[in-house]
C-alpha cells in the first residue's frame, strides 16, 4: 500500500495553505470566513434546522423499520467491544470535552441572555436548561448516527473500504474511485483536521486557565504551548498502542472520571435542586422538542438572531464533526444490529448529557438564583473557560473537584486527538481499518502544530469557522448517504 495517497497529499496541502493563511493573515482569514459563515447561517439557517431534524427522524425510523434487525457485519459476527467500552468510546469521541467546557457556561449564558423574555428570571432559568438539553441532546447524535450507521454497514457487511465515498457505491458505482469520491473524502478530512485542531487549541486554553485559577501559574501562550506538547506526546503514545488498548482504556478512564466528578458535585452541591431540574427539564425538553426542532422565529427578530447564533451554529458544528465522529463510531460498532446501534447512540449519550447539564448547569444557576453570586460576571471578565472552576470553588471540596476536572479535560482531549489520528489515518489510507502508526503520527503532528501556530497568531477562531463552513456542502453528502443506504437495505431485503 502506498504511504501517501492522492487524498492524503491534497488534504495536507489544503490544510497547510489554510494554516499559513491563518498564521500570517489571521484577521483577513477571520474576516472572510466570518462573512461566509454569517451568510450561510442567515440565508440557510432554516435548511440547517430542517436537515438536522430529518436526520434525527431517519434515525428513529430505522429503529422501528424492518431493517432494524440487520447486523453491522456478517450474521455470525459478535460485537468487538463490551457495551460499556462501546458507550465510553463513542461518547468520548463525540462530545465529552464539550460537556466539560459548556456544562456551566451555556446555561449561565442563556440565563443572562435568553432567546425570549426577561433575563435573570425563573423563566429564563427554565428556558436556559431546556435549550442546553436541546443543543446537546438527540439532534447531534442523530447527525452522527446517519453517517456512522451507513459506514459501518458497508464496511462490515459489504466488505467495502472504510471510506465515506464508498457509501455512495449503490449510486455512483465505480465513480466512487474517481474525482467525485476523492472530493467527498477530502471534504471529510478537511472538516476533521480543522475541527480537532481548533478543539485542541481551545482545550489547551481551558486547561491553562484552570491551572492558573487554582495556582499562581501564568495563563499565556507559553503555558498553553507546554500543554499542547504534553498532550501531543500522550496521545501519540496512545495512538501507537492501537484501538483496542490506547483509545479503549482512555475512554473507560474518561467515563470513570466523568461519573466520579458528576457524583461528587451532585452530593456536595444542591442535590434536591439538581434532581428537580433534571426531571423537570427532561419533561420540558420532550414536550418542546418538535417546536424547537423547526423554530426559526421569523416574526421575532431578537429570537431569530439568538437561534442563528446558538442553535444553527451548533447544528453546523455537529455536521462538521460528523465525518470524524461518525467514522470512529462506525469502526467500533461491528457486530451490533441497526436497532441496537441507533438506540444506543441516540439515547444513552443524550440521557448522560442531560444529567451532566443538570448537575453542572443546575449547580451554577443555583449559585446565581439562591446565593446571589454572579458567576456570569466572572465568566465575562475572565473568559468562558473559567466558568467551571469558578463554580466548583463555591462548593465543598472545590479544590479537589477542580483538579479532577482538569484531569478529565486532559483525558478527554487525549482521547479525541487519538481518535482523530485514527480516523484521519483511515480516510487517507484508502479506508484501512488499521492505519499505520506512521500515518497516525503524521496526522497527530499536523493537528498539534496547527493548534499551536494558530493559537499563537490568533487564527483559531477563523479556522473553527472554516471548519463549520464545510458543514454546508456536507449536508448534501449526508442526504446522499441516506438515499444510497436505503437503496442498499432495500436490495438486501429483496434478496431474502
Amino acid at each position: 500500500m502506498k504511504k501517501f495517497t492522492t487524498v492524503f497529499m491534497v488534504s495536507v496541502t489544503i490544510a497547510f495553505l489554510f494554516i499559513l493563511w491563518g498564521t500570517f493573515y489571521p484577521q483577513q482569514l477571520t474576516t472572510y470566513t466570518s462573512a461566509i459563515q454569517t451568510y450561510l447561517q442567515g440565508s440557510f439557517g432554516w435548511f440547517y434546522l430542517l436537515s438536522a431534524t430529518l436526520f434525527l427522524v431517519f434515525a428513529f425510523y430505522l429503529i422501528f423499520s424492518p431493517y432494524g434487525k440487520i447486523k453491522l457485519g456478517k450474521d455470525t459476527d459478535q460485537p468487538e467491544y463490551s457495551t460499556l467500552s462501546w458507550f465510553a468510546m463513542l461518547f468520548s469521541a463525540g462530545m465529552g470535552i464539550g460537556l466539560v467546557f459548556w456544562g456551566v457556561a451555556e446555561p449561565l449564558s442563556h440565563y443572562h441572555n435568553p432567546a425570549v423574555g426577561d433575563p435573570q428570571t425563573a423563566e429564563a432559568a427554565r428556558l436556559a436548561m431546556r435549550s442546553s438539553f436541546f443543543h446537546w441532546g438527540l439532534h447531534p447524535w442523530g447527525i452522527y448516527s446517519v453517517l456512522a450507521l451507513a459506514l459501518a454497514y458497508f464496511q462490515f457487511r459489504k466488505d467495502a473500504p472504510g471510506l465515506i465515498s464508498y457509501i455512495f457505491y449503490p449510486l455512483l458505482k465505480e465513480k466512487v474511485n474517481g474525482p467525485i469520491g476523492k472530493t467527498i473524502d477530502i471534504i471529510a478530512i478537511f472538516a476533521t483536521v480543522f475541527g480537532v485542531a481548533t478543539s485542541l487549541g481551545f482545550g489547551a486554553v481551558q486547561i491553562s486557565a484552570g491551572l492558573s485559577y487554582l495556582t499562581n501559574m501564568s495563563n499565556n501562550f507559553t503555558s498553553q504551548l507546554v500543554i499542547i506538547v504534553v498532550v501531543t506526546l500522550l496521545f501519540l503514545v496512545s495512538a501507537a498502542t492501537g484501538l483496542s488498548k490506547g483509545i479503549q482504556y482512555l475512554s473507560n478512564a474518561n467515563i470513570i472520571l466523568a461519573v466520579l466528578l458528576l457524583l461528587l458535585l451532585l452530593f456536595v452541591g444542591p442535590t434536591k435542586f439538581i434532581m428537580n431540574v433534571f426531571v423537570t427539564t427532561i419533561g420540558n425538553y420532550i414536550q418542546g422538542l418538535p417546536a424547537m426542532s423547526l423554530n426559526m422565529a421569523p416574526f421575532f427578530p431578537k429570537t431569530n438572531e439568538w437561534i442563528q447564533g446558538w442553535t444553527v451554529f451548533y447544528w453546523a458544528w455537529w455536521i462538521a464533526w460528523a465525518p470524524f465522529v461518525g467514522t470512529f463510531i462506525a469502526r467500533v460498532s461491528k457486530g451490533r444490529t441497526i436497532r441496537e446501534f441507533v438506540i444506543g447512540v441516540l439515547l444513552v449519550p443524550t440521557l448522560f448529557g442531560a444529567l451532566w447539564f443538570s448537575v453542572f448547569g443546575g449547580s451554577g444557576l443555583y449559585i446565581e438564583l439562591v446565593q446571589d453570586f454572579s458567576l456570569f460576571n466572572i465568566m465575562s471578565d475572565q473568559g468562558t473557560e473559567i466558568a467551571l472552576f469558578a463554580m466548583l470553588q463555591q462548593y465543598p471540596m472545590g479544590e479537589i473537584l477542580s483538579v479532577l476536572a482538569i484531569f478529565l479535560i486532559a483525558t478527554f482531549f487525549i482521547t479525541s486527538a487519538d481518535s482523530a489520528t485514527f480516523v484521519l489515518g483511515m480516510q487517507s489510507s484508502s479506508g484501512s481499518l488499521n492505519p499505520s502508526n506512521y500515518m497516525k503520527v503524521t496526522w497527530g503532528l499536523i493537528i498539534s502544530a496547527s493548534a499551536a501556530i494558530l493559537l499563537f497568531s490568533g487564527g483559531l477562531n477563523a479556522l473553527q469557522t472554516a471548519s463549520i463552513i464545510v458543514s454546508f456542502p456536507f449536508i448534501f453528502i449526508l442526504f446522499g448517504i441516506i438515499f444510497s443506504f436505503i437503496l442498499a437495505l432495500r436490495k438486501e431485503n429483496e434478496g431474502k
